[in-house]
């Protein structure tokens, strides 16, 4: 009999590192990256469906009202959310899956599965997130205060989470996110054994 895969939620302020993470995760054939949908413009080479869904607000709105959304929020004046159909197909085929969304995505993942498992991704400094946020080239001075000043509000809520890594670096930092996978897949209560 094959389980179910398991659904893990990684969060963290912008600029933390979350994507390059589970950059790395997905390179494992047993485990999926949701594609989050979003309202929000592409940056720089994005393309549609394979960073984000990126749909207009009308488009949005209609699939909240039909449900299509395992979790959803508004972030920075744009809707971000994660579709509900591939999630559950990937899970049934037992394969596992990567939720990176933002903190307040996080709770409402955590009340609708609540078999999920929290990995808040800790930049190493507020010095080095605004260094990275600046780093990337594609934000406004305007957007990089914004972000820093949400990942004030963000970095307290690191203790609702089940597990907290600082990427410092960024292969020990997938190293410890690979090892919170495996050890969850290993739980007794995650067994298929009936004793």
């Amino acid at each position: 009999m094959k389980n179910n895969g398991l659904l893990f939620v990684i969060s963290g302020p912008a600029g933390a590192g979350k994507g390059s993470v589970a950059a790395e995760l997905v390179k494992d054939d047993n485990i999926c990256l949701s594609v989050s949908a979003t309202t929000r413009a592409p940056r720089g080479k994005e393309k549609n469906g394979v960073e984000y869904y990126f749909y207009e607000r009308e488009q949005f709105e209609k699939m909240i009202a039909e449900n299509g959304f395992i979790e959803y929020a508004q972030y920075l004046e744009n809707y971000y959310g994660t579709p509900k159909k591939p999630v559950d197909d990937w899970r049934r085929e037992g394969k596992d899956v990567i939720l990176e969304i933002e903190v307040q995505g996080c709770e409402i993942v955590k009340k609708s599965v609540p078999d999920c498992v929290s990995i808040f991704i800790m930049p190493p400094s507020m010095e080095i997130l605004e260094k990275r946020l600046r780093g990337r080239g594609t934000e406004t001075e305007e957007n990089v205060l914004k972000r820093m000043k949400r990942a004030q509000e963000e970095l307290p809520l690191a203790k609702n989470y089940d597990y907290v890594v600082v990427n410092d670096v960024l292969e020990n930092c997938v190293e410890n996110v690979r090892t919170i996978i495996k050890a969850e897949k290993l739980r007794s209560q995650r067994s298929c054994f009936d004793i």
